[in-house]
């Protein structure tokens, strides 16, 4: 059967309403309204003589057509978009979009203090990021990579390393010290007010500290628990209590007298940040020049 030209662009439609399962969110990455996508599906629905979404209000979710057709088009938008790619070569400078799905803190320190230069090395390739501390399929949401701690990369990707390992502190404001005293040890936290982080698969990051041979993991009573830690840091800027968090995120606080460290003879090291992305498709050049980019500046290291 030959598709026709208007088969070929609800299709694209379809995908990203699929991919996203929201009208809005493929409006915006397409470009249209959403008014015009949905236009476009009942359009593309009567055609084909079935449904492929269940719409409500509050959602949109695929038939079992609509799976299907998802399913069988997967792969060959893949090659289309890896053809389109491979254009780059003949191009006199680089050009294209990279979607990323990348941890928050990794957002700020290490991804923040490359984006200028590489907007002024390279002004025709778009960057999409979307910083969030939720671990997603970065293959099933169509980003072309995501950015996290080692220890939370997907065993199944290619993976690089994009940073030196992380020093993980505890810190406090001067005024919380004065008023509850400085633990001395790893197990006087138990006595503390201590604000907790919640990991993107929701568990609680754990409190780990070594000195020499000895290694400890302590339980900590949180009072607070943040998925993001630059809420939790807000927070101990008031007085709020103790934290267990990346040393980079609060240096400055630290250099300016607004936080101190405790426990610093127990501070330990943790991996630091990883880009990965699927072995099953081909790296965008956007993304190359990225990753090349980020490993020349080092902004936390390597």
């Amino acid at each position: 059967m030959n598709v026709a030209r208007a088969d070929m662009a609800d299709l694209v439609y379809f995908f990203a309403i699929a991919r996203h399962q929201s009208f809005s969110k493929a409006a915006v990455e397409l470009g249209v309204s959403a008014s015009t996508l949905s236009h476009a599906i009942k359009g593309f629905e009567a055609r084909l003589g079935v449904r492929l979404l269940n719409r409500t209000t509050k959602s949109v979710t695929l038939t079992a057509a609509g799976e299907s057709l998802a399913s069988a088009v997967s792969e060959p938008v893949a090659a289309i978009d890896g053809a389109i790619e491979q254009l780059n070569q003949f191009r006199d400078s680089p050009a294209g979009h990279i979607r990323l799905n990348v941890a928050v803190e990794a957002a700020t320190l290490l991804l923040a203090p490359v984006l200028p230069v590489f907007a002024e090395r390279y002004p025709d390739i778009e960057l999409d990021i979307v910083a969030s501390n939720r671990i997603v399929d970065v293959t099933e949401a169509r980003f072309d990579a995501g950015i996290r701690y080692g220890g939370t990369v997907p065993e199944d990707m290619v993976a690089q390393r994009l940073s030196a390992d992380v020093r993980w502190v505890v810190a406090a404001s001067p005024e919380y010290l004065a008023r509850f005293g400085e633990p001395r040890h790893p197990h006087d936290l138990q006595q503390h007010r201590c604000v907790s982080n919640r990991l993107g698969n929701n568990r609680i990051y754990k409190w780990e500290f070594e000195r020499g041979e000895e290694q400890l993991t302590v339980k900590v009573p949180p009072l607070l628990t943040v998925d993001l830690a630059e809420t939790g840091v807000v927070a101990i800027l008031q007085g709020f209590g103790l934290m267990y968090l990346p040393e980079p995120l609060i240096a400055e606080h630290v250099s300016a007298g607004r936080l101190r460290l405790v426990l610093t003879d127990w501070a330990s090291y943790g991996p630091g940040f990883y880009i990965y992305y699927s072995s099953r498709h081909q790296v965008p050049t956007g993304l190359r020049l990225l990753i090349s980019l980020v490993r020349e500046m080092k902004p936390l290291g390597l």
